[in-house]
């Protein structure tokens, strides 16, 4: 018993194409037949592993994550950029713990000595084309002696007015404000930030040399005759010659005169910066350990007292 209709029953070559029964086959549909029959199979797509890809890429767009810094060279990078401070805190720290060697240092006087190293470094490492930059930046060379010299003395009668004890300190912040600027520590720490370390030695250097007229004047006018302070300008002028002119000269022709000695430090830039550094750092050390001798020596004084 026939359960479907003939029709049904036809063989699938006949239901390929739509419309393709009771037609005559033209080229066209026999050439893409052709084709069709001819054209191999695709293979099925298949998924790959990302695994392994996915542990190479990293967060810097796959090059590869950075391996971390060892700490011995993050401690040497932050000792290298930081030399200055730390070699000023490490003196005081010495000379709080053992006075002993800084006041035999003290004794034979080696502040004097350091700062001549530091002006030699400076002339050695002065180049004349920093000159012409100092020359060109002499507004600001103007503004610093005038604060130097007129503005910090002019704030000394202020301070005279507070009352504060012991007077002493008063009287020794008010003379602060008349001093002139320290010698090697404002060239010293010019150079290790990279500013015009021409212009802070021109100012150092004219700042010193007209305080020996303008201190005692400033003395007497905001501070009074009645403080007691006299300055020996003979010795000054000479000191200031000593330990400032000469090992600047000296630093400065050692330069001019040998190439050698000259490439040598363009080279080294950064170590003579370091043997700075360290010469700075001995007046904070021997002045810490005198400091604390003193106050031992108070202390025993007061203990042999109430005993």
């Amino acid at each position: 018993m026939i359960t479907h209709h003939p029709s049904l029953l036809r063989p699938p070559i006949l239901t390929r194409r739509v419309g393709v029964l009771g037609r005559r086959p033209t080229l066209h549909s026999l050439l893409s037949a052709t084709v069709a029959s001819a054209r191999p199979s695709t293979p099925p797509l298949r998924l790959r592993p990302v695994r392994a890809a996915a542990s190479r890429v990293g967060g810097d767009g796959g090059k590869g994550a950075a391996p971390p810094r060892a700490l011995g060279a993050a401690l040497l990078d932050f000792a290298s950029s930081n030399f200055l401070p730390l070699a000023l805190v490490s003196g005081v720290i010495l000379g709080l713990l053992d006075p002993n060697l800084g006041c035999l240092a003290h004794k034979y006087s080696l502040s004097k000595y350091s700062t001549f190293g530091i002006f030699v470094i400076s002339g050695l490492t002065l180049r004349t084309k920093e000159l012409g930059a100092a020359l060109e930046a002499w507004p600001a060379g103007l503004y610093g002696l005038a604060s130097i010299l007129l503005f910090t003395p002019f704030l000394a009668q202020f301070i005279m007015q507070l009352q504060l004890f012991p007077r002493e300190f008063i009287t020794g912040l008010a003379m602060f404000c008349c001093m002139p600027t320290t010698l090697s520590s404002g060239v010293t720490l010019t150079q290790l930030v990279g500013g015009n370390s021409a212009l802070a030695l021109a100012i150092t250097v004219v700042s010193n040399l007209l305080g020996i007229i303008f201190v005692p004047l400033c003395l007497a006018m905001y501070i009074g005759a009645g403080a007691g302070v006299s300055l020996p300008t003979e010795q000054l002028f000479r000191s200031l010659v000593t330990r400032l002119l000469i090992p600047l000269i000296i630093g400065k022709v050692a330069r001019e005169a040998s190439k050698g000695i000259a490439d040598f430090v363009d080279g080294n830039r950064q170590g003579f910066s370091v043997a700075s550094a360290v010469l700075l750092s001995l007046v904070p050390w021997i002045q810490a350990s005198t400091s604390c001798s003193v106050s031992f020596q108070c202390h025993d004084v007061a203990d042999l007292v109430t005993s």
